[in-house]
């Protein structure tokens, strides 16, 4: 019985982790990016999206000093063969279709600018899906450890070969050891179908509504719990402080995470795990402000006493938010986080003033500035064609003003009310003396840290 009350816990906690990742000005902004708001901001409630096209001409020259200018328009994928190390045993043929679409959503000049919500949640799709028709003629769910290496060199070259930036595994923070299934203690088909309920599995995560998954995890709350399941015994709990090595149990939840894609992918068309995997990974990248903000100290002595339009204070704003216009594209809903936490930074350091309003600061500022380009909060791709070339999608072309952070404001949603979860019980409901209640108190910040860090992954 006290089994079945922690594993319902821990699902509950699962559940509300994603409520964790919001970001916090108190945090040192220059090392993290995972951080909370305590003073927030109402999402902008003028303006209408409408998706307009870019090409590559538009965009900024950021290129190496080796390398040519600007791309020129139309810009069109440079290809040649590639040379494999001819150990790993795959038909790269038959998995063509997403190697190109990753090497255009990694292409060399977009890639740097858009690792984050383009390129690096493709290359995980990807790998996930290799990982799935590797293992499809056999009764394992994870590549070899012999011939993981060589797989994931292939699978690199190929891409580079496409037209890829070099230095994807770099640039993405990922090894070949993520396609071996790490130290999660299950990895052949008959014991994960033993283990997991694989048709709710398959059934939640074959067709995702992105418009709901975010708010209402559906998939997600799947994968968390086959890999819970999967895990076993490796979460164990110390009888004098129940506390776990927590590193090391993330790590097997993690990689048992991956085995939980890979039997997705290996029962799902490519196309249809591809979808479902980038939905995934667009949930997770819209929950946090990708931007790291440097102490804006400069902005914040120019703006402190400001109650008006002020060219010195507009002028130290503009000038700190033209550093952060040169790093990446952002999504719709990331501007809106990295615009409030850079002004609940602002507020912090004594700038009352809405300096958003005064010094006529939107949304489409905290992003590259490429006709005022912040793209769709849904999974982005480039698009190909043999007139205009590579070319992506961009969400917004009104002027959206910035939201201003409120010290009335304790939280902030961008799902809309009838999306939010149910309240936690209060403090008063949760006086109720017994061992078991000592124990959860004491439970609960692994729990989140482990899930949160879980839902994450």
């Amino acid at each position: 019985m006290g089994g079945s009350i922690c594993h319902q816990f821990l699902l509950l906690i699962l559940l509300l982790s994603g409520l964790q990742e919001s970001l916090s000005p108190e945090t040192h902004f220059a090392s993290s990016q995972e951080v909370s708001i305590s003073e927030m901001a109402t999402p902008p409630s003028t303006g209408i999206f409408y998706p307009i096209q870019i090409s590559p001409s538009m965009i900024p020259p950021y290129l190496p000093q080796n390398e040519s200018s600007s791309p020129m328009y139309p810009n069109f994928p440079q290809s040649y063969e590639p040379v494999l190390t001819g150990k790993c045993p795959i038909n790269f043929s038959a998995i063509s279709t997403i190697l190109t679409k990753t090497a255009s959503d990694c292409s060399s000049w977009l890639a740097p600018l858009a690792a984050n919500v383009i390129c690096c949640p493709q290359f995980n799709s990807l790998l996930y899906i290799f990982q799935g028709f590797y293992s499809s003629s056999s009764d394992k769910l994870v590549v070899q450890t012999a011939v993981a290496s060589d797989c994931f060199s292939d699978i690199v070259s190929i891409l580079v070969s496409r037209g890829a930036i070099n230095g994807i595994p770099s640039l993405c923070s990922i090894k070949s050891s993520n396609l071996t299934g790490g130290s999660c203690p299950v990895n052949d088909v008959a014991t994960f179908e033993m283990t997991v309920n694989t048709r709710k599995l398959l059934d939640l995560c074959a067709s995702i509504d992105p418009l709901k998954e975010c708010c209402r995890p559906l998939c997600q709350h799947a994968i968390a719990e086959a890999a819970l399941r999967i895990s076993g015994g490796q979460i164990s709990i110390d009888d004098n402080r129940y506390v776990v090595s927590q590193s090391s149990r993330i790590n097997v939840l993690n990689d048992c995470k991956g085995v939980v894609y890979s039997y997705i992918s290996r029962k799902l068309s490519s196309d249809t795990a591809d979808t479902s995997f980038r939905i995934l990974s667009s949930c997770k990248v819209n929950k946090v402000c990708p931007l790291k903000f440097e102490q804006p100290v400069k902005v914040i002595n120019a703006c402190r006493n400001v109650a008006a339009p002020s060219s010195s204070c507009c002028n130290s704003l503009n000038m700190y938010i033209s550093g952060i216009q040169k790093k990446m594209l952002i999504t719709n809903k990331q501007a809106i986080l990295c615009a409030t936490l850079f002004g609940s930074m602002l507020r912090k350091g004594g700038v009352m003033e809405n300096v958003y309003e005064l010094c006529d600061v939107d949304l489409k500022n905290f992003s590259i500035q490429v006709s005022g380009c912040l793209l769709r909060s849904l999974p982005s791709d480039l698009v190909f064609d043999n007139s205009s070339g590579l070319s992506f999608i961009c969400d917004l072309t009104d002027n959206i003003a910035a939201p201003w952070p409120t010290s009335s404001m304790q939280s902030m949603s961008l799902c809309p009310p009838e999306m939010s979860l149910p309240a936690l019980p209060s403090s008063e409901t949760a006086k109720n003396p017994g061992s078991l209640r000592v124990g959860l108190e004491r439970f609960v910040p692994f729990l989140v840290f482990v899930l949160g860090a879980l839902m994450l992954y």
